[in-house]
């Protein structure tokens, strides 16, 4: 029985690590401009600010499963294939990258805006402000939102398996909903509440470990 888990799970784990990476490669840059051309701040550029708001909110209002199947396409043209675990990275990474924009912004917004103007004084450049100031304020927030960017990804994953994206949730609605195995699906259930619980835990204890540096 339990080697029946063994390739799911890596399959799993292997989605979610390369779609966060890509997520946050795509996310944190626009969650860096969405606060600093916001009105007042360091770099204000209202009209590049209201086309990127409306790009995220945009991306955000699609529901994964259907933003998933129109992004068939994009996956066949970068790894040759719509379906299987390679494939589901794509449009992983892409539903991932807009919430990862949003957790950013929300992060670097709880960063005390007296810094940022002593640095201004001290005569800092905008990229000495965000790489300097900006994001080592913000880092233990930034370890929780992608904590919790990679819990949304492990759910997401699991439902890509409906559409042939392998991992956990594919082997619970083949064998466990399809096969009338209901072990299989509980036991799938409970590995990625496994991997949820794990992943809060490490990412509380990071983020706690950096605060108090």
């Amino acid at each position: 029985m339990a080697d029946l888990f063994v390739q799911p799970l890596m399959e799993t784990l292997y989605m979610v690590l390369f779609s966060t990476i890509f997520s946050v490669l795509l996310g944190f840059p626009l969650g860096v401009l969405l606060v600093v051309t916001e009105k007042g701040n360091i770099w204000e550029q209202p009209l590049l600010n209201k086309i990127l708001n409306g790009i995220i909110n945009a991306l955000r209002s699609f529901p994964f499963l259907i933003l998933m199947i129109l992004l068939f396409p994009l996956s066949k043209l970068i790894v040759g294939t719509r379906i299987g675990t390679t494939a589901t990275i794509i449009p992983l990474s892409i539903a991932a990258a807009p919430f990862v924009a949003r957790v950013m912004e929300s992060s670097f917004k709880e960063v005390d805006k007296g810094v940022i103007e002593l640095s201004l004084s001290m005569g800092a450049s905008i990229p000495q402000i965000i790489f300097k100031v900006l994001i080592p304020e913000a880092m233990p927030s930034i370890i929780l939102g992608i904590t919790l960017t990679i819990i949304n990804l492990i759910g997401y994953s699991a439902m890509a398996g409906a559409l042939g994206g392998g991992g956990l949730g594919d082997l619970a609605i083949r064998f466990g909903y399809y096969g009338f195995k209901t072990d299989v699906m509980i036991y799938s259930v409970l590995i990625i509440v496994f991997l949820v619980q794990s992943i809060q835990f490490l990412g509380n204890k990071l983020s706690t470990s950096i605060n108090k540096k």
